[in-house]
């Protein structure tokens, strides 16, 4: 297999942590995509995903899977017990609720500012944002304030049970700990009242695929 991502950013962590998490991380070739130079705007790499994102995962008999959602549920599911996706279907749904609002709440909400709002990767990916108008930075300053409440959501969720979605790690908790990554690059930082969510990130960070991911 082979996975197309850039080393560091937010999304691509996430599937290099479902690696480590599956023990998958021998059997993939990493190819390099370089997004500040907007690489994954080309059309070469829209030919392999035309959202034009990262990670993308190439299968062995040439499929190309993109979306961190399918990705995980495909390493996930390979060996037939998953343990990141939910097992019966009261925890698979679980799960994708918390998936769910883990994208639109923070990550999304982040990267939206990220890339809109600040001067984000750069020159070259200037010309892929949204066009200049009149109150594009409130607009941005909106997503910035939508990933604040998202932090004081799962801090919420967290003050009640051990991980996102319950009991059990899952790729929720993946993608709520990359937020926080990409909020700190953004400059927005963990409200200090949000304890929960703040011994939540130490506890993930302190997991062996988080600290040494693929």
């Amino acid at each position: 297999m082979k996975i197309f991502d850039m080393p560091g950013f937010p999304n691509p962590l996430r599937i290099r942590i479902v690696l480590a998490e599956k023990g998958l991380a021998n059997q993939v070739d990493f190819i390099k995509v370089d997004l500040p130079s907007a690489e994954h705007k080309q059309q070469r790499f829209l030919e392999i995903n035309p959202t034009g994102t990262v990670p993308v995962l190439q299968l062995n008999d040439g499929t190309y899977i993109s979306e961190c959602t399918a990705i995980t549920e495909y390493l996930d599911n390979l060996n037939g017990d998953p343990t990141l996706t939910g097992k019966t279907p009261r925890d698979k749904a679980i799960v994708h609720m918390m998936q769910k609002r883990a994208e639109s709440e923070l990550i999304d909400a982040v990267g939206i500012y990220f890339h809109h709002s600040t001067p984000g990767l750069g020159p070259a990916m200037q010309a892929f944002k949204s066009p200049d108008w009149e109150g594009r930075d409130e607009w941005g300053i909106r997503q910035r304030d939508r990933a604040l409440g998202g932090m004081r959501y799962f801090n919420q969720v967290l003050s009640q049970q051990p991980f996102v979605a319950g009991e059990i790690f899952s790729m929720a908790d993946i993608t709520v700990w990359a937020g926080l990554l990409f909020a700190g690059l953004a400059n927005i930082p963990i409200p200090h009242e949000c304890t929960a969510l703040i011994a939540w990130r130490a506890k993930i960070d302190a997991r062996n695929s988080v600290k040494q991911p693929a």
